[in-house]
Formats: C-alpha cells, sequence, structure tokens
C-alpha cells in the first residue's frame, strides 16, 4: 500500500474482518492489526444465526464450504430437565479460528493491508489524526480508526462495567465418541448448572466446541480446577456427562476470560469507531454475539463512508441492539441464580415454545437488519 491510509483497524476478528472488506471495497486505503501472528481459536460460542449467515454472504464467505456444521435445534438442560426446541431460524457453527482468517483473507483479498504479529502498544488521538503505536516502536497515523479488538480492552480505552460483570468465561474443543456426535449432531445443547450455564455444538470437522460460563465465586470453591468445574456439572447433569464420557481435549488446558461487561452497551462516542464487543457485549448464550459484531461492522462501514460522526453511528448501534442485550443480559443472571436455574427449566419444560420468544427477543431486531439493505426476512 502506498501513500496515507485512510482508516487503521485495531482488530481482526470478525468485526475488524467484515470492516477492512467493506472499506477496502470501497476503495479506501485500510490498515487492520491483529496481534496474533496466525490462526487461533476465541473464547466464543461459535453459534451462526441466520442473519449472521447473511452478513457473511454479502462479504463473500459461504461457512459452510469452509466446514460448518448446520444446526436445527436446541435442547435445554436444567438437572435432569430437558426441553427441546426447533429454532426459529436455521442456523450454522463454524470456529473461530477458521472464520476469522477466512475474514481476514477476504480483506486482503479486496486490498486492505493487513497486519499479523501487530501487537498495538497506543492509540491516541494527535493535532488532528490517529496514530498507532507497535510494540516494535512502528507508529501509523490516519485520519479515522476504528477499534475491534473483542472482549480485550486495548490500554487507555477501557470500557465500564456492564449488568453482569462477575462470570468467567472458558473454551474448549472436545474430539466426542462417534455415538456422542451422532446424538449432538443438528443440536445446540445449553446446561444450566449451579453458579452458570455451558453450551456444546458440532463445529467443523466433527469437533465439539464447550463454552462455558461461570460465576467467578463458584469457581473458586471448585478450587479454581478446570476438571472439578467438569465433574461438578455432569454431577448434576446426567447429559452433560454422557456427551463428555470418553471425550479427548484438543488443548492441553481451556482459553479463559475474566470480567466480560455483559449488558454494557456504548450509546455515546469517544471519538473513535467501536465495533462488536467493544460496543455492545451480550451474553454468549444468546448465540447472537457474532451477528451483533457483523451488523457493527456494516453499519460502521455506511456511515463511514456516507460521512456520517462516529456519534451518529454509536446511537445507531445503541438504537439497534439496547433491548436485545439487556433482554438477553437479564437472561443470563436468572440462569445462574439458583431459583431462576429452576424456573427456566421448569418453563421450558412445559412450555417450549418460549424459547422462541426467548431467541426472537435477544437477536438484532429486523428493522435494524432490513437498514443495511440485505434481504432480511
Amino acid at each position: 500500500m502506498t501513500g496515507i491510509p485512510d482508516a487503521l483497524v485495531v482488530g481482526g476478528g470478525l468485526a475488524g474482518g467484515a470492516l477492512a472488506t467493506a472499506l477496502a471495497s470501497a476503495g479506501r486505503k485500510v490498515v487492520l492489526f491483529e496481534r496474533e501472528a496466525g490462526q487461533h481459536h476465541k473464547v466464543c460460542g461459535e453459534f451462526l444465526s441466520r442473519e449472521a449467515v447473511l452478513y457473511l454472504a454479502a462479504l463473500g464467505i459461504d461457512p459452510l464450504a469452509l466446514g460448518a456444521s448446520r444446526i436445527h435445534s436446541l435442547r435445554l438442560f436444567s438437572g435432569h430437565r430437558l426441553a427441546t426446541v426447533e429454532l426459529p431460524f436455521p442456523a450454522l457453527s463454524l470456529s473461530r479460528r477458521v472464520l476469522d482468517r477466512a475474514l481476514l483473507d477476504r480483506a486482503a483479498y479486496a486490498g486492505a493491508d493487513i497486519r499479523l504479529g501487530a501487537r498495538v502498544q497506543s492509540l491516541e488521538f494527535v493535532a488532528g489524526d490517529w496514530q498507532v503505536r507497535l510494540a516494535g516502536g512502528e507508529t501509523w497515523t490516519a485520519r479515522s480508526a476504528f477499534l475491534a479488538t473483542g472482549k480485550h480492552d486495548l490500554r487507555g480505552w477501557p470500557r465500564p462495567s456492564g449488568m453482569q460483570s462477575d462470570l468467567i468465561g472458558f473454551k474448549m474443543h472436545f474430539r466426542l465418541p462417534p455415538e456422542q456426535v451422532a446424538v449432538l449432531a443438528g443440536h445446540v445443547e445449553l446446561t444450566l448448572f449451579p453458579g452458570g450455564y455451558a453450551g456444546l455444538e458440532l463445529v467443523e470437522h466433527g469437533v465439539a466446541n464447550l463454552c462455558l460460563l461461570v460465576k467467578r465465586t463458584r469457581f473458586e470453591a471448585l478450587g479454581q480446577q478446570w476438571d472439578a468445574l467438569l465433574a461438578n456439572i455432569a454431577q448434576g447433569c446426567r447429559h452433560f456427562g454422557e456427551r463428555l464420557q470418553g471425550a479427548v481435549p484438543c488443548w492441553d488446558r481451556p482459553l479463559a476470560v475474566a470480567s466480560i461487561p455483559y449488558g454494557y452497551v456504548r450509546s455515546k462516542s469517544d471519538g473513535i469507531w467501536r465495533l462488536g464487543d467493544q460496543s455492545a457485549v451480550i451474553p454468549s448464550f444468546s448465540g447472537d454475539g457474532m451477528s451483533i459484531a457483523l451488523h457493527s461492522a456494516r453499519v460502521a462501514a455506511a456511515c463511514y463512508l456516507g460521512g456520517s460522526s462516529t456519534s451518529f453511528y454509536q446511537r445507531q448501534i445503541a438504537h439497534d441492539v439496547a433491548i436485545p442485550v439487556r433482554c438477553a443480559t437479564l437472561l443470563s443472571m436468572l440462569c445462574v441464580n439458583p431459583v431462576g436455574k429452576k424456573l427456566i427449566g421448569w418453563g421450558a419444560e412445559r412450555l417450549p415454545s418460549l424459547m422462541s420468544v426467548v431467541a426472537a427477543a435477544t437477536r438484532v431486531p429486523s428493522g435494524a437488519l432490513r437498514r443495511t439493505g440485505l434481504d432480511f426476512v
């Protein structure tokens, strides 16, 4: 790339990759900085709802061609209670390791300058321009900057606490026995347990993704031991134990992230374009985190290319996602509460159709999706 870039993008996840693709496709000079040097995993439920799939299609990415698994139903376990419901939309599941790389490759193909292994030390507004300083001392300057670092804050640009900030998130991929792969196929399973909840679904190549959230105090009571946590969940839910019986972990230890500000929604601009989890954080059980990331990228690109301000963009995103984020966070708080957990399990078992209502209430509204110009029904 020659000349001064128009935009700097910090973070190479879904939001950053989608934004870089959109701007580069429109002829803008974009430089994207991703701290990891190669493909890597992230703490994520890895659930792609219909709107996420449509956003990806608009960027030229087909998750099925990348090996994504199809999901048609949700199973909810609470103790020994079981409720099953067909999802109100077709869904897919694909690992972030594969999907993020596909987006970065797409952005590079569109003309964006992708800098892998580039750890950003600071981001500052200096004399009317944005300046990024990398760990090695290299600096880049542009008129606009986009912050898309996901669940991790960039030093100097913190997010406040959310409505529910006392959970620790874990993720582990497992190779399940063939009989358990067959039982899990086509389903996402949500298990409620004391102090948390866990989601299990197949991603590509028959691998199962386990993503769970647990209250910090609960994890400490179990000696802060991953194996003890899994054993405790399995003890209270035999279905969970059956799924992991004979399962082989794909990594030596799980990925983890703490102090996630669930329920956080930024409505006022601080001068920078904030995307994805830097703009709004929805609990993982809703399955809409990746959709929000892609939605924020598309809205930001439209606002930027149309000459709108960061303030206008931030108000628009807050308007679009505030209600589903709040609904999902309140439900998440119920899931980790003993009484709330029982009520959810009891209600889902007797009125499984309520789960479809919950799924609809915790998604980006159809009106906001249609405004982006895609054919959402």
